[in-house]
């Protein structure tokens, strides 16, 4: 299917402007299919703020930021970006884009991860209620961004489209998380920086499998097989070596500084779709770990292991930031630059298996 082309400019409101948001503002302002028309902030310092100086961009776009959620949905535009943080507070971010949704407003939202594929993770009648409100209003929403998100479904699905026989799908992530600016992401769900014994909350039984199953269950549809449930889940915490800077605070020696764990999908016992992370606060620990490519710090590994044998390394750099900057901006875009196909979607939960081809169609420099 050939990507969708608006006949007019989509009008646009960016739900929060944070590490994702702003950078959603600049990207909806570069884009010409579409048209920002409203910007909501938690922050009551933000309100009546312009959208260009949220977004850093140096120079006004027009739009005031609002604390006001009621007169950004009178607004009635096409479609909310939503970015608000939701790894904290997921069936809150939930309930808001439920309400988008029922309102008439197609969504594409960087959270809650699990919409991405909520089969096995979220109640049926939850589900059900989603696809309702969809229905109710005529609208789409669509979660995505880079990991969860193109990375572990989009771009390895489309590389399987090379296989003759296909063994195994392992989809990876192999950072330094030190310059990733996210307190809460890093020091409580993560627990890095915290004493070993202080398991942070992804690590306690079915929170992985909540967070990236729907990676794992959706590479599994695009290759049509069933996976035995539930899937498994396997964590190697260590402990920093030394005293580490980051961002998002200090890693003290002997605090949790690294961490690798995986999803895997089986299939009768056989690991065939496996979702690994690598994740370090110092990239010069735990050797004996898989590293990115030499003079990167991070990449998203692909690996097929059939016939014939694949593997690709997916890295970016920010043009002023490392992987950690571009990581937000490459999140951003993915959901910015499939609104025109989740506007154009039938209303209902709409997967990444489901969009037509999704370019950066508009935007070259000029």
């Amino acid at each position: 299917m050939s990507q969708v082309i608006p006949e007019k400019p989509l009008r646009v409101v960016v739900w929060s402007t944070g590490t994702i948001g702003r950078h959603a503002i600049a990207g909806i302002d570069a884009h010409p299919d579409l048209e920002l028309v409203g910007v909501w902030v938690s922050n009551p310092d933000k309100h009546g703020k312009d959208a260009g100086e949220l977004a850093e961009l140096g120079r006004e776009l027009g739009v005031r930021a609002t604390t006001d959620r009621d007169e950004l949905i009178a607004l009635a535009p096409d479609a909310i970006v939503h970015t608000a943080m939701a790894d904290d507070r997921v069936f809150e971010c939930i309930d808001d884009l439920k309400s988008f949704v029922a309102a008439g407003i197609n969504v594409t939202s960087s959270g809650p991860v699990l919409l991405q594929w909520p089969e096995e993770i979220l109640p049926p009648e939850m589900i059900a209620d989603l696809e309702d409100a969809c229905a109710r209003g005529g609208a789409s929403m669509h979660v995505n961004g880079i990991d969860p998100g193109f990375a572990n479904d989009v771009l390895p699905l489309v590389m399987t489209s090379l296989s003759q026989r296909i063994d195994e799908v392992r989809v990876m992530e192999i950072c330094d998380y030190s310059t990733y600016y996210q307190p809460v992401v890093m020091g409580d769900l993560f627990g890095f920086g915290k004493p070993m014994d202080q398991v942070g909350m992804l690590w306690l039984p079915g929170i992985l499998g909540a967070a990236w199953g729907s990676v794992v269950r959706q590479i599994a549809a695009g290759l049509d097989i069933t996976l035995d449930e539930p899937l498994t889940e396997e964590v190697e915490r260590r402990p920093a070596e030394r005293d580490t800077p980051s961002v998002s605070g200090d890693v003290a020696a002997g605090t949790m500084g690294s961490v690798r764990f995986q999803v895997i999908g089986k299939v009768d016992g056989v690991p065939r779709v496996v979702l690994e992370h690598i994740t370090r606060t110092a990239a010069d620990s735990d050797p004996d770990w898989e590293k990115p490519p030499a003079g990167t710090d991070g990449c998203y590994r692909v690996r097929i292991s059939g016939e014939p044998m694949m593997q690709v390394d997916f890295t970016h750099h920010g043009e002023h930031g490392d992987h950690n900057v571009s990581g937000m901006i490459t999140t951003a875009q993915r959901i910015v630059n499939a609104l025109p196909a989740v506007v154009a979607a039938p209303p209902g939960i709409v997967r990444a298996i489901d969009l037509p081809l999704v370019t950066g169609r508009g935007l070259v420099a000029r």
